[in-house]
């Protein structure tokens, strides 16, 4: 976090309490990153908005430039000015989608998920991360090498956004559930599945000094235990990671970030591994 120099901050007129905005001053009053903000709409004229805005963080002391733009819709236009300005972060807030819609269409937020080949921070509430609950959420019974590579960027993330706000750090890692039907068996009882992850959960702790009452292991589907733990904690902001495979054109990546968009109270933070990001990139490059 510390050495992103840029924000794309996703700035919509219709949303007053400004949320994206709120939390790009907070990385950027600690990291002095340039903010970049940006509106995406294609009939509207929004120079008025976006010059009074720049002007005020211009007084605030932020470094700020803007501009409105559209490129086919909303997350191919992010995408694409994010990469044409080099920002290391995209911020915006997070307003849940009608259920039928979504039934219907992929959300855009999901899509900037996938496709997006930098961070993306979604914005969900004014609730302060300063003192509060940074909750990383990892798969520690995945320890290939993808999954290890993010398992550090998470977790590096996260104690970084825990020092910037002076928060403290906890971490969730959900486990399956016993399956008679496994071929191993190891996960056909719920004793062995549970010893296995706490001999694995230590091994994670030790790599990357976690307390034992800041792990919290839990059996489930990590998609409804992550929202959960997030409320019982009142986490401030949820940190998690996405795994795909290279080669596919629409960057297959696992969706637990995206299932829990709406559910999570807390902001979230989703990042992907190195070759994910550099195969996006490439596709991005080739439109």
């Amino acid at each position: 976090m510390q050495a992103i120099r840029s924000l794309l901050v996703v700035m919509d007129p219709e949303l007053t309490d400004g949320l994206a905005l709120k939390r790009a001053k907070l990385i950027a009053g600690v990291t002095g990153s340039h903010l970049h903000l940006l509106v995406c709409d294609k009939k509207g004229d929004h120079s008025a908005y976006l010059r009074d805005l720049t002007t005020q963080l211009g007084q605030e002391g932020y470094s700020t430039s803007a501009q409105q733009s559209w490129s086919e819709n909303l997350h191919n236009t992010i995408i694409t000015v994010q990469q044409a300005e080099g920002c290391g972060l995209v911020i915006k807030q997070h307003t849940p989608d009608n259920p039928l819609k979504k039934a219907i269409l992929t959300p855009d937020d999901w899509k900037l998920l996938r496709y997006c080949p930098s961070p993306v921070l979604m914005v969900k509430s004014d609730k302060p991360w300063t003192g509060g609950i940074v909750l990383a959420a990892v798969d520690v019974g995945n320890a290939d090498g993808e999954h290890r590579s993010l398992h550090s960027s998470i977790i590096s993330h996260s104690h970084e956004i825990a020092a910037l706000a002076k928060a403290t750090l906890h971490v969730v890692n959900a486990h399956p559930a016993p399956m008679l039907s496994a071929a191993d068996p190891t996960f056909q009882l719920k004793e062995t599945i549970e010893a296995r992850y706490r001999e694995q959960c230590r091994a994670f702790q030790a790599e990357y000094e976690i307390e034992d009452n800041r792990l919290h292991v839990v059996e489930g589907p990590a998609d409804t235990l992550i929202p959960q733990v997030a409320h019982q904690l009142n986490a401030a902001v949820t940190v998690m990671g996405t795994v795909a495979r290279t080669g596919f054109s629409g960057a297959l990546i696992g969706n637990t970030a995206e299932v829990v968009l709406d559910s999570l109270e807390s902001d979230i933070l989703v990042l992907k591994p190195d070759d994910i990001i550099a195969h996006l990139e490439e596709l991005v490059a080739q439109r």
